[in-house]
């Protein structure tokens, strides 16, 4: 293996754990604001149902003035009916007597379709405070959680990048620059070699190739996949060559007789 390459796979590791942390450190503000989000939107939906049950207030109020006025209008009406003196006296009467009475039945049908809305948003009211209540909560919760969450990450962030600065002087110059533009490129500049494969692409490594890339008398050596450009690096002992079907029996039988023996 190239000098530079072990260096190489743990600056990869660091680099990949300090994207991770840095992700998280810009994924764990969102979701309080998410929540926040929420808890805003519950409010001014809280606000509404009030605002509404305001308005029926007030509508049955006047409501009620207006069949007022209409009943004593009626009352009114109702007296003059003893002191007419023509038919059409009466008949003019009545019709207004009939249109202050049906003015009263319409309203007080108002006011109860108005009643039943208040009762609705009542229930309406009772769940959205319930909401707003564990919206709150869990704001205040996940606040908690978060901050502690973002002190822990950039504690972390920090040692990551503090073994980065110390890691990266100690490798090639060549090295370097090549596993900066390939990770720039690709995300990751390295791949492990497994099962004749490159890891990454999961493209099968040409035998010259995988030859060379095993042979540990090529310590000078650094190769890359033709297929994604990665460089290229075989653990022995994370590709352990498995026996074939047919050897694995040829196995067996040898050790059945071994033990007839």
């Amino acid at each position: 293996m190239h000098p530079d390459l072990e260096k190489m796979i743990v600056l990869q590791s660091l680099d990949i754990e300090a994207r991770r942390l840095n992700d998280e450190i810009a994924e764990l503000p969102r979701r309080v604001q998410k929540l926040a989000a929420e808890g805003e939107a519950a409010k001014k939906h809280l606000a509404a149902i009030v605002e509404g049950m305001a308005k029926e207030d007030a509508l049955r109020r006047r409501q009620e003035l207006d069949i007022k006025d209409h009943q004593q209008k009626a009352a009114r009406l109702q007296k003059q009916m003893d002191v007419v003196t023509t038919t059409a006296q009466a008949a003019a009467l009545e019709h207004e007597i009939a249109f202050a009475q049906n003015e009263v039945s319409r309203l007080e049908d108002e006011e109860l379709a108005s009643m039943e809305r208040t009762e609705t948003l009542e229930l309406e009211k009772a769940s959205a405070e319930e909401t707003v209540a564990n919206l709150t909560r869990r704001h205040g919760e996940e606040s908690a959680k978060t901050a502690e969450a973002l002190e822990r990450d950039r504690a972390l962030l920090a040692e990551v990048e503090a073994k980065r600065a110390d890691l990266r002087p100690q490798i090639g110059e060549n090295s370097l620059s090549m596993y900066d533009r390939i990770a720039k490129s690709r995300g990751t500049a390295l791949s492990e070699g497994v099962d004749q494969k490159c890891s990454a692409c999961q493209m099968l490594v040409r035998p010259q190739r995988w030859n060379d890339l095993r042979d540990r008398s090529n310590d000078e050596l650094m190769l890359t996949c033709e297929t994604c450009g990665r460089i290229l690096y075989w653990d022995p002992a994370r590709d352990a060559p498995q026996k074939k079907p047919a050897e694995r029996q040829e196995s067996i039988a040898a050790s059945i007789v071994r033990a007839s023996l």
